[in-house]
Formats: C-alpha cells, sequence, structure tokens
C-alpha cells in the first residue's frame, strides 16, 4: 500500500514542494544502490534539517508509512533501498561544513557532505580526515557513518567510527538527540554514537556528525609491488606488519583485478603479475624514505619480482584511480556479479587467497579478489551470468563455503559494506541467536512503530 496523496501533501508543506519528488521519471535515480536491484519509493524527500527530519518521522509513526533514509546511494548492500515503499529520505541537501576547529582538531558536518571533498577542505587548513572509501568521490559522510565505511588507510587510522566523536540523529519516533562529546575523552552514559555507526539508518536518521582530525602528513610515497605468484604477495603482507612496518595503505590485486583495471584506466599495471601490492607510507620526508626502504627491503627479501617507487603524486594518483576502477571494470568479465568483502586476520590471507582460487578452478566461474590486505579484508567477486541456472547455483554455493570458511578462520562477513539486504541471510552464521534477539530488542526500542528502513539488517 502507498503513501496516500494527501499525506505527501504533508510532506511537500513540510520541506517544501521542491524537496519532494514524486513523478516516476524523478524517483527513478533514488530506487537502485550499487546492487543489481531496485525498488520504487513513493517518493523521495530532501529535508534541509533536523526539524524536518524529525516532522516526516512523526508523521509516518501517525500514518505508518515507511522512511529509507538515504546519502548517495553507493552502498554495495541494498542498505538504502526502499524495499517496502514508502518514502525515501535523501540526505544529500543537507551539505555544509559548519566547523572547522585547528586548535581542537574537530569539524561539524552535515550528513550530505561529500567525502572527498570534506578531506580537501580541512587539508587547506593543514587537517586530515583518514577514512577513505573508494567511494569518496561521491559518498557523503553521514552514509559512511551509517554504513561503518572503511577504506585502504584503515591498516593505519582506522574506520570512520574511529572519527565519529558526536551526532545529532532524530529518532524514529520523531525526537532529536545528541550523541558523544567534542573531546578526546567521554564515558558518561552509554556509547550511543559508536550504536548509530553501522546501524544502516535502522536505528535513527544521521543530521550532524563531530569528526576528529589529524595533522596532515608532511610527505607521503607510493610503491607498486610486483609478484608471480598471489601467495607470495599476501605472505609478504604479514611479513611486513611483523617487522613493526605500519604503511598506511597495503592494497593487493590478484591478476584478474590486474587486466580489469588495465583495459579500463591504461595505467600501465603488470597485466602478466599475478599479483601486486600498493603501498603506501607517510611521515616527516626523512621518515617516509626510511619507512619506504624497509618495506620495500621486506617485499624483495619475499620473492617480489620488481619494486617501483611513484616518481609523483600525480602517478600515485593514477595507481589509486586504476586500484578503485576495479569493481567496476569487472563487468568485463561478465554481466552480473556477487561482491562480497570477507575479513580474515592478516597472517589467514594466504589461506583464504588458496580457497578462492582451488574453489575457481573447481567451479569454472572467474572469482577476482582485491582489497585492503593490511588489514585483511578481501573484496571477494563472482562473475558470471544470473540467467544462467547452473552458474547462479554454483555461485551462490560458492560464497556460503567461502563464507563458512572465512568463520573458520576468525573472520567475519562484512567489513565494511555493511548487511543492508544482500547479507542479511547470512547473519545468523555469524551472529548467535541469543545476541539477535538482543539487537532486535534494540531496533524495538528505537522504532516501536518499524518505520524506519524496514527490511533490512535484522529481518
Amino acid at each position: 500500500m502507498g503513501v496516500p496523496p494527501r499525506i505527501l501533501n504533508k510532506i511537500a508543506d513540510i520541506v517544501g514542494k521542491s524537496n519532494c519528488l514524486r513523478q516516476k521519471e524523478d524517483i527513478l535515480c533514488y530506487s537502485y544502490d550499487a546492487t543489481p536491484d531496485a525498488y520504487y519509493p513513493d517518493a523521495v524527500v530532501f529535508p534541509q534539517n533536523s526539524v524536518h527530519v524529525s516532522s516526516v518521522l512523526t508523521l509516518a509513526n501517525q500514518h505508518g508509512f515507511f522512511v529509507t533514509p538515504r546519502g548517495a546511494g553507493s552502498g554495495m548492500t541494498g542498505g538504502s533501498l526502499a524495499v517496502r515503499g514508502g518514502i525515501v529520505m535523501a540526505m544529500t541537501r543537507m551539505n555544509r561544513i559548519l566547523t572547522v576547529d585547528r586548535d581542537n582538531l574537530v569539524a561539524v558536518v552535515e550528513p550530505g557532505v561529500v567525502t572527498g571533498e570534506f578531506q580537501k577542505a580541512v587539508a587547506e587548513y593543514g587537517l586530515f580526515y583518514p577514512p577513505d572509501p573508494s567511494s569518496a568521490a561521491f559518498s557523503t559522510l553521514g552514509g559512511n557513518a551509517a554504513e561503518g565505511a572503511g577504506g585502504p588507510r584503515a591498516v593505519k587510522y582506522g574506520v570512520t567510527r574511529d572519527y565519529v566523536l558526536g551526532l545529532e540523529v532524530v529518532l524514529p519516533t520523531g525526537e532529536i538527540i545528541n550523541t558523544g562529546v567534542q573531546t578526546a575523552k567521554g564515558v558518561v552514559g552509554y556509547d550511543l554514537t559508536r550504536l548509530m555507526v553501522g546501524s544502516e539508518g535502522t536505528l535513527g536518521v544521521i543530521t550532524k556528525l563531530t569528526l576528529r582530525l589529524l595533522p596532515l602528513p608532511e610527505s607521503v610515497q607510493t610503491m607498486t609491488v610486483i609478484y608471480d605468484r598471489m601467495e607470495t604477495a599476501a605472505e609478504a603482507v604479514s611479513e611486513i606488519i611483523r617487522r613493526g612496518i605500519i604503511p598506511r595503505a597495503i592494497e593487493y590485486m590478484d591478476n584478474a583485478s590486474i587486466r580489469c583495471a588495465e583495459a579500463y584506466m591504461k595505467a600501465g599495471l603488470p597485466v602478466d603479475a599475478e599479483a601486486i601490492l600498493i603501498i603506501e607510507v607517510e611521515g616527516t620526508a626523512e621518515e617516509t624514505a626510511r619507512i619506504a626502504e624497509q618495506a620495500a627491503s621486506v617485499c624483495r627479501k619475499s620473492g617480489a619480482r620488481e619494486v617501483k617507487i611513484a616518481k609523483s603524486s600525480q602517478e600515485a594518483e593514477i595507481l589509486w584511480q586504476a586500484r578503485k576502477s576495479v569493481s567496476p571494470a569487472l563487468f568485463t568479465y561478465g554481466p552480473d556479479k556477487i561482491n562480497e568483502d570477507i575479513v580474515v586476520p592478516r597472517s589467514k590471507i594466504p589461506d583464504i587467497v588458496k580457497k578462492i582460487k582451488a574453489l575457481s578452478r573447481r567451479t569454472g566461474l572467474t572469482m577476482v579478489s582485491f582489497g585492503h590486505a593490511g588489514d585483511g579484508n578481501i573484496h571477494f567477486n563472482i562473475m558470471l551470468d544470473k540467467k544462467d541456472p547452473v552458474q547462479r547455483e554454483k555461485a551462490l554455493q560458492s560464497v556460503e563455503e567461502i563464507f563458512d570458511f572465512t568463520l573458520t578462520l576468525g573472520g567475519t562477513l562484512s567489513g565494511e559494506h555493511g548487511v543492508g539486504i544482500t547479507k542479511s541471510a547470512y547473519m545468523t552464521k555469524e551472529i548467535r541467536p541469543e545476541s539477535l534477539a538482543l539487537m532486535r530488542r534494540v531496533k524495538a526500542a528505537f522504532d516501536p512503530a518499524g518505520i524506519l528502513n524496514p527490511g533490512k539488517m535484522l529481518v
């Protein structure tokens, strides 16, 4: 049952007619994300402030329609899809950087600020916001917080949740609350900020974020390390960390992803290599040079064919663009893909790499892996034609097998993409029934009417 026109008129009165889209051609762009699924909402609403959000949610409780919060819609698990209809609440027009405090290394922003634009803005103050999801050029800070986004720099700096000090949140029942602090420490009451970060818009709508910043590093150096064996590259990652060398990023790409990215970007990647590592280090100029040489030495001793250091920031940027192009470029291998983001302990990366290779040989399916080797976060992709029932069944069985193996290694089923609708069926593999029951009670306490982002995570 859709939202009645008279209710949509009330919503338009709240946010303004230009901020309430109803025509099918207008709401088409808000019916999908980075998954292949699409669900049309009854309308798309663009609130301008927390009062607008509160008023719409209050109305939703009164009339029983669903509200799905949305950032840029770049999510990989369907978290921002209106799977049960209702309205999509797009936060992209709340996009101001409110304050940047150089003395206390904090910033206050609205949720619609694009992550990459925020990083550029604070860099002008000599400051640094480390979280860097591959979608940083278009994803928003509110969406990053809701999904618990990560990125290559997590190996040294952690993920989005480590930089969110406080939030302004509108609860599903319409109350506006403030969580957390603007200080480095704070232990008064339950940590509602951490509860909200990664909750995928199921517990509240983020309308303001207080973010921790760091001083901008003086020097950064990027290198490409080329390997003839994937297992050797994976073992090198563990050896680098064992030696006490902590780069700010250690990414890896297998041969399939190298060839795909090179065809897409023409970045000069070695298409004959079985694997490459992209390693980035930073510090003062002297520290950077020393750490880079230490990391390069470990790689050479581990069997690297070649270590290439980027000669300029422009060369390094092209390399990162190639790495970040892998996911969209993969469709050269097939019309469809299943995209997972498992995480294993770093020392277990060789085990999961061997498992993926063996599974690909056994099933005959193209399987591509790349990702954040520094923290064990593997982006595992199965390329297929979903119209082929044999391929589809093999692919789904492969996902089950990889998930089970990941858990036996002490890993987790999602490092940064979240649960959404694509992983909800697998939650019981990792989360015990008692914990799931507690999570459902938490959801019910925040959202007794069940109006906010239904059909996600705890289905």
